[in-house]
């Protein structure tokens, strides 16, 4: 079956090494043997855990230089990595957060804040450096998959000692603020979609003569219901579910005795994410700073990513104890956050890359802010204009 969702990436424009190209053999060669095992199909969500997570051979685990940084930025001559994230954009995006970090970290005796994901650690050192402005002085805990961005974290972080802590797995109990920024949209979906009769299949992995190939076994029962309820019968239509994104959610919720989770990512509310012209779903990679949408081709040499269910985020948190306490745009939460006063304090590097962090046409609009907490009765600055809960 062919991918429905666009074509190749020019090869032209795609340059990789012959040890890139061993490393990615490799990887095809153990997903292959697992799909053999596997009776000859694997479920397309355990195919991008595996792509992006297999100790040593995953995007995310192996030592592939993946996030362009804002020095590399700055200097484009230099330029790396497969894509960019907001707080590489510029340091306005890590001080105005730090801001509502601020907000709440201010009502604790020790102030703590949790990173998943920290990437360069670049978000956390612009965090840590606006909130020392404000004799604030937190602990600052960093959990993160990928061995080759803890290196660079330990690197970029090592000014701020014993402050900055690294974790292998959730602590226990938590107390203060989560971080977490383009988490959610790297973690694994599962394909689904509705048959021309009306019920839902599954689109799955195999290995054709050529490769890896698409294939469409009937939906189990969980996930046929989770389709059914967002979304009437559309034959042709294709999406994700992320039930990963969902028990994600629900571990943090249960570890969270107090404080706040602020969540990142592009996506939509439900009714948006599953609107009936969205018919070929959101699922994108990442490569060299291009983007298409063939996740089979060069396993573990790509990101794969999936925009956000915002909806289902909030019912889990909710459903798990906590309080939905914002949800909106990312420009709006940052402008509502302090941004236009943090602006003259910035030299002319760090405030470049803000038409991106706001602008409707970039990531404005298209990245979201959802606040999820425990035992927080103040109003979050972030939102006290323009929150959409309402739209969840």
């Amino acid at each position: 079956m062919q991918n429905p969702h666009g074509q190749r990436p020019d090869p032209a424009q795609i340059h990789l090494s012959a040890d890139a190209l061993a490393h990615s053999e490799k990887l095809t060669t153990r997903l292959r043997d697992q799909i053999a095992q596997a009776g000859g199909w694997m479920s397309f969500a355990q195919w991008m855990q595996q792509a992006l997570y297999e100790p040593g051979l995953g995007y995310y685990s192996a030592g592939l230089a993946k996030l362009a940084t804002r020095d590399t930025l700055h200097c484009p001559s230099s330029a790396s990595g497969d894509f960019v994230t907001a707080p590489e954009l510029s340091a306005a995006f890590g001080y105005t957060l730090a801001q509502q970090v601020a907000q709440v970290l201010r009502e604790q005796d020790k102030p703590t804040i949790l990173e998943f994901g920290a990437g360069s650690g670049q978000l956390a050192h612009d965090v840590l450096t606006a909130l020392a402005d404000q004799e604030l002085h937190p602990h600052y805990h960093i959990l993160e998959v990928s061995a080759d961005l803890r290196e660079r974290q330990q690197l970029k972080l090592a000014h701020w000692g014993t402050q900055v802590q690294w974790l292998d797995q959730l602590p226990d109990t938590f107390i203060g603020v989560v971080l977490a920024n383009e988490v959610l949209d790297a973690m694994p979906v599962h394909l689904v979609g509705w048959t021309s009769d009306g019920t839902v299949f599954e689109r799955g992995v195999a290995w054709g003569t050529d490769g890896f190939v698409w294939e469409d076994r009937p939906a189990g029962e969980v996930l046929a219901n989770e389709l059914a309820g967002k979304m009437p019968p559309l034959p042709g239509y294709l999406t994700e579910i992320n039930l990963a994104g969902r028990a994600w959610i629900n571990e943090v919720s249960q570890r969270l005795q107090w404080g706040i989770a602020l969540l990142i990512d592009y996506g939509f509310p439900q009714a948006e994410y599953y609107h009936p012209q969205r018919r070929e779903g959101t699922l994108m990679c990442h490569i060299q700073h291009r983007s298409h949408a063939q996740p089979l081709i060069l396993p573990g040499l790509q990101d794969i990513t999936a925009h956000v269910d915002f909806s289902a985020m909030a019912s889990a948190a909710f459903d798990a104890g906590l309080n939905v306490l914002g949800y909106t745009s990312q420009a709006r939460f940052l402008l509502n956050a302090g941004l236009l006063d943090i602006l003259p304090k910035l030299d002319i590097n760090t405030q470049r890359g803000i038409d991106k962090l706001i602008s409707e046409a970039e990531m404005g609009e298209l990245f979201k802010v959802l606040a999820v907490g425990r035992g927080i009765d103040s109003d979050l600055i972030g939102f006290s204009r323009g929150d959409r809960r309402h739209q969840l």
